[in-house]
């Protein structure tokens, strides 16, 4: 039943000698025809039992060809290892990628290196340059980068360095007086200007140039004691005003204090009171100090000075004629200023002074000043007598000096003894 055995699939296939009595036994297998043969396979075997007959008859039919043929063991494990060849040689190209890619940041950090040494070493040698230009005082023309609310910016070689508004030169502002200077600066841009080094610190990284100090080194020596200017008044402050002074080729070069002093005869207590930002004024040099790189002004010394006139102008001999006095007395009539008469017993113990008599007397129209104080008449002495005016508020009184001094020991002896009386 079934599947027929090997014996009978054997006796069905005999030749048709066996059908005619002869028997089957001792009939080689050859009688058979040869045994089948693996397709895939290049040697003879023996005939496969009959249970690996029966389990291949159960399989697939092999494939035809051995091209389609299932690919041998070694075939298949060297299917499996090509990939990884194939992986291991594109590692192998990764890893050349890779070598390449940091030999490359190796020669960018190279370059890198060598760029930043470069670059340390302009530095220092900018340093360098930058303190022998200030210890030479010398005067560089710099290209003006960009400006700021507080100054500008200019470039000195790989280098920046700055310029405060307060050591920009006056030139720029005196231009339009009117015009905040930040907008002035921001014309700068562009330009180039004279500056000299004032600081070179090169470990807090401060470079820091002046306009003002070139300016100084250049146009200072033009200035003399006693010279005028037209000006422009800039800063003023509780001490005084600082004016920029017009030279002669229309510029405001340089910059000089008018102390509150010299602001004006009459008494100042505010010098807001009488100077603003942006007036023009006339001035005369008073003072040049040249290791200071200072100039000193006045305004009053260019008025008629009440402190150094006589009384022939203050008080005339005929009262009518006089423009500032409000009343005269005669010496009979004098009531002495408060103190006045301390201080003439204190010039009679002065060295050369002999006579203390005392002149005239009237009212003013303007405070000069509300404390007592002396000042010499700039008539010249006759007989070897000196003048004085003793002026404390609208009051003005002659007072006369017989000495042997000059001009100038009588200046000494009053402030000798202004020094000792409170």
């Amino acid at each position: 039943m079934g599947i027929p055995s090997e014996r009978a699939r054997a006796k069905s296939d005999r030749p048709s000698a066996e059908t005619n009595g002869s028997s089957g036994k001792g009939i080689p297998s050859t009688a058979f025809g040869s045994p089948p043969r693996p397709l895939v396979s290049h040697h003879h075997h023996r005939s496969p039992p009959a249970n690996e007959m029966l389990a291949a008859s159960l399989k697939p039919p092999p494939f035809p060809s051995t091209a389609l043929a299932p690919a041998p063991a070694t075939t298949s494990f060297a299917a499996l290892r090509l990939p990884r060849g194939g992986r291991l040689h594109l590692s192998a190209a990764a890893t050349a990628e890779s070598a390449d890619a940091a030999v490359s940041q190796e020669n960018a950090a190279s370059v890198s290196a060598a760029f930043d040494e470069a670059r340390l070493a302009q530095f220092a040698a900018d340093w360098q340059a930058v303190r022998a230009d200030k210890a030479q005082g010398k005067i560089l023309t710099l290209p003006v980068l960009r400006s700021n609310t507080g100054g500008v910016i200019l470039k000195y070689s790989t280098m920046q360095g700055f310029v405060p508004n307060p050591l920009l030169s006056p030139a720029h502002w005196c231009k339009d007086p009117k015009r905040p200077i930040q907008e002035v600066t921001k014309d700068l841009v562009g330009s180039s200007i004279s500056v000299k080094v004032v600081e070179a610190n090169e470990g807090e990284k401060k470079l820091v140039f002046s306009e003002k100090d070139a300016s100084w080194s250049t146009y200072a020596s033009q200035v003399k004691i006693g010279d005028t200017y037209d000006g422009i008044v800039g800063s003023v402050f509780h001490y005084g005003a600082f004016v920029h002074l017009r030279f002669p080729d229309g510029n405001y070069h340089l910059t000089g204090l008018v102390h509150i002093s010299e602001v004006s005869w009459d008494l100042v207590q505010d010098v807001q009171d009488f100077l603003s930002e942006g007036d023009t004024v006339k001035v005369i040099v008073v003072n040049v100090d040249m290791e200071k790189s200072r100039i000193g002004l006045s305004i009053r010394q260019l008025e008629e000075d009440p402190l150094l006139e006589t009384l022939d102008k203050i008080i005339p001999l005929d009262p009518d004629l006089s423009p500032d006095a409000e009343t005269t007395s005669s010496p009979a009539e004098i009531e002495l200023l408060p103190g006045l008469e301390g201080i003439c017993n204190e010039l009679l113990q002065e060295d050369g002074i002999t006579d203390v008599k005392f002149g005239r007397q009237a009212l003013e129209k303007r405070v000069v000043s509300q404390d007592l104080e002396l000042w010499l008449s700039s008539v010249p002495a006759k007989d070897n007598q000196y003048k004085l005016l003793a002026r404390a508020g609208r009051q003005v009184q002659e007072v006369y000096l017989t000495t042997s001094l000059d001009q100038e020991g009588v200046k000494k002896a009053v402030q000798r003894v202004l020094g000792r009386v409170p």
